[in-house]
């Protein structure tokens, strides 16, 4: 049998909030996940709350609003985070992610979700 993990997109405003909320969905209240894109992959390929059998889908709820708090916006204050620790040597490639954050280009936080979610576990996000 498929479980089934639901993702309410009305709750998700910010990159901590996507966390907690699939953290919750998969591992109930106070649920850890992962809360970095690398544990996000590790997560979707089982063992960690999820079937080791692929058995399961995501369904993100109100996506929509979701890609909306986790647009460009959202995106340039998280790389403004990165930026302030990475490598010295990571610096002038987070800043120039940022710049294009900035102006409204490039990948947003929602993107990359989706992108880990598509390589790691294909078929298994539903954007409702």
């Amino acid at each position: 049998m498929t479980k089934v993990y639901v993702l309410d997109g009305t709750r998700i405003g910010t990159t901590d909030d996507f966390w907690r909320v699939i953290g919750e969905a998969v591992n109930g209240p106070g649920g850890y996940f992962g809360r970095n894109l690398d544990a996000l992959a590790d997560c979707l390929g089982g063992g960690f709350g999820t079937p080791d059998d692929d058995a399961f889908v995501v369904e993100w709820r109100d996506h929509r609003a979701s890609r909306e708090h986790l647009g460009h916006a959202e995106t340039a204050r998280q790389l403004e985070l990165r930026l302030t620790r990475c490598h010295p040597a990571n610096r002038p490639a987070v800043a120039a992610e940022l710049a294009e954050a900035r102006a409204g280009r490039g990948p947003t936080v929602f993107d990359r979700l989706v992108t880990v979610f598509e390589e790691r576990a294909p078929g298994v996000l539903r954007l409702l």
